[in-house]
């Protein structure tokens, strides 16, 4: 055989396929990470330890550090008890209208929660919040009697659009869940108390630890609640507190070396995040499934099952109908302040945000970037997914760990190594523009790609493929009219997983957005920052339809796909 055939046998397609999909997760997401520790810890070209120790003896950031870490273990102990209960409830009980239940309790995670958070500013600030007014003139009281502008009220807010995580979890665990144990105890003589906290919670204990580790990684890195509740009151958390210094000094590189400091709290905390729920999740697999036939026994109510399903109801009302409204509401004021009547009400603020340049603006910008971003990233996780999963080759772990990385970082991180980056550094400049925000919601998504592709070309036969080869098709006829075909509803399923999130985005854009380059999310904050209140209301609910429609289209774009994959 000569050498040129052994060179091709040794570095063939799978090597061609790994090397660049390495390769683009190299530039796209590791290279803003190092870039990140390297301006954190390196200052000339000198280790520059003690300016580290100094950022961090401030006290600014001490008490942002401080604030990060009560918020989020608020925000994570409410969520999992939340969570868990109404997991428990519309999984364990005969609760009346499961299925549409099971659905709204779902609309939360979809809403944007700092558009929520806008919503209970309107309705709890002490100052004009109108049912702080209300409540004042009911009981004739001098000052208002609830501040949601406080960190029980972020805490509360956060609680509200992050407990979703938990409740997935722990009810699809409860749902599969062998009841052969709980049964035995009933037998036995056991209690309903006995039986939830002796038997059923230990062996759904890995879920509801996987969904409340993942509470806590959000609610640390969150910047929405914290920055409309908090930083008019002076309660900065890191993101918030990373957000200011740097646009207090305007950009300057040294706000960012700061900001580069801080942000390294926040990888250090999701590192040993993703740590724990990993050795939680490796020592807990109890066995909870067993055969097919297994159903666990859904507990009678009686006389508990209307009041609680009335629980329910007035939740989600809180949580999801209140808010929505609100924003509407505000959004159709002639002058913020007014009461809501007819005659202070007017569509005039909806005509106006499409005809201010900076809105029209935003919302082109917000549509053309998710699509693109979607679509690239859809693209780009197909072939590295289709390497981990169906080649042969070393070197694999090392695209699964790139590809996952993004997922566990705050959006604040992924912004500041994208500006340092992206600004010049490596002959590229994209700062101020449209590509800069393009790149970074390609590093932060292309985890849902990878991991919506993955589970398609899972299901997928090597068979199918050996075959086709063994007809003489190539590798790329044989992708083009088997593989792709096969997986396209996992293709649509992760554009859309894309989608959604980067069209409502702004943890990321809030540090990236130039003066032509706003975002939805973008435009909304800094019109509620400016005092434009009913204008921010207005987008926001021109932000809240557009998310709708596109979750009723996917929804029923999905739906088509998996009856026509069936009857296939």
């Amino acid at each position: 055989m000569s050498k040129a055939v052994k060179v091709q046998k040794k570095f063939g397609m799978a090597e061609v396929a790994l090397i660049f999909s390495i390769a683009i997760l190299v530039i796209v997401v590791a290279v803003p990470v190092i870039m990140i520790f390297l301006t954190a810890f390196f200052k000339d070209g000198h280790f520059n330890l003690a300016g580290v120790i100094e950022v961090l003896r401030q006290k600014d950031t001490y008490l942002a550090l401080k604030n990060s870490l009560i918020i989020a273990f608020g925000v994570t102990l409410f969520s999992t008890i939340i969570g868990v209960f109404f997991a428990w409830l519309l999984a364990r009980t005969d609760i009346p209208c499961k299925k549409a239940l099971n659905a709204m309790f779902m609309v939360p995670f979809m809403l944007p929660s700092f558009i929520c958070a806008m919503a209970w500013k309107v309705l709890l600030s002490p100052r004009s919040g109108y049912i702080n007014k209300m409540l004042m003139s009911m009981f004739n009281l001098s000052s208002a009697p609830i501040d949601i502008m406080t960190m029980g009220g972020i805490i509360a807010i956060e609680t509200m659009y992050l407990f979703p995580f938990v409740f997935l979890q722990v009810s699809g665990a409860l749902e599969r869940m062998d009841p052969t144990l709980e049964e035995s105890a009933r037998i036995s003589g056991a209690s309903l108390w006995t039986i939830t906290r002796k038997i059923t919670l230990p062996l759904v204990m890995p879920s509801i630890v996987a969904g409340a580790l993942l509470v806590c990684l959000y609610s640390l890195a969150h910047f929405g609640v914290p920055s409309i509740l908090g930083v008019e009151k002076g309660i900065y958390n890191i993101p918030t507190k990373i957000y200011e210094r740097i646009y207090a000094s305007g950009g300057s590189y040294e706000a960012i070396r700061v900001g580069t400091i801080l942000a390294t709290i926040l990888v250090i905390c999701a590192t040993l995040i993703l740590k724990l729920q990993n050795v939680v999740l490796k020592k807990g697999r109890f066995q909870i499934i067993a055969g097919k036939s297994m159903r666990p026994v859904v507990l009678k109510l009686r006389g508990l099952r209307w009041p609680l399903f009335i629980i329910c109801v007035v939740y989600l009302l809180l949580t999801v109908v209140l808010p929505t409204v609100t924003i509407f509401l505000i959004g159709g004021l002639k002058t913020y302040g007014l009461p809501f009547l007819p005659k202070n009400m007017t569509f005039e603020n909806y005509a106006e945000v499409f005809q201010m340049k900076m809105t029209r603006s935003a919302i082109w910008n917000s549509v053309y970037l998710s699509t693109l971003t979607a679509f690239v990233t859809m693209l780009a996780g197909v072939m590295i997914s289709y390497v981990i999963v169906k080649m042969k080759v070393k070197g694999k772990f090392i695209l699964e760990f790139l590809g996952v990385l993004p997922y566990s970082l705050p959006g604040t991180v992924i912004a500041l190594g994208c500006i340092l980056t992206w600004s010049g550094k490596f002959g590229i400049n994209l700062y101020n523009t449209a590509g800069i925000i393009f790149v970074a919601y390609i590093a932060r998504y292309m985890a849902f790609s990878i991991k919506s592709n993955s589970a398609a070309l899972e299901q997928v036969s090597d068979s199918l493929e050996e075959a086709s080869r063994s007809c003489g098709a190539t590798h790329w006829q044989t992708l083009t009219h088997i593989v792709i075909p096969l997986i396209r509803p996992g293709m649509i399923n992760a554009f859309f997983l894309i989608f959604l999130p980067a069209l409502r985005e702004l943890t990321t854009s809030v540090l990236l957005y130039g003066p032509t380059t706003r975002t939805i999310g973008v435009a909304i904050y800094a019109l509620n920052e400016d005092g434009e209140t009913v204008r921010a209301a207005a987008l926001a609910g021109i932000a809240l339809i557009i998310i709708f429609i596109g979750e009723t289209f996917i929804k029923g774009l999905l739906a088509k796909l998996d009856k026509t994959k069936r009857s296939a």
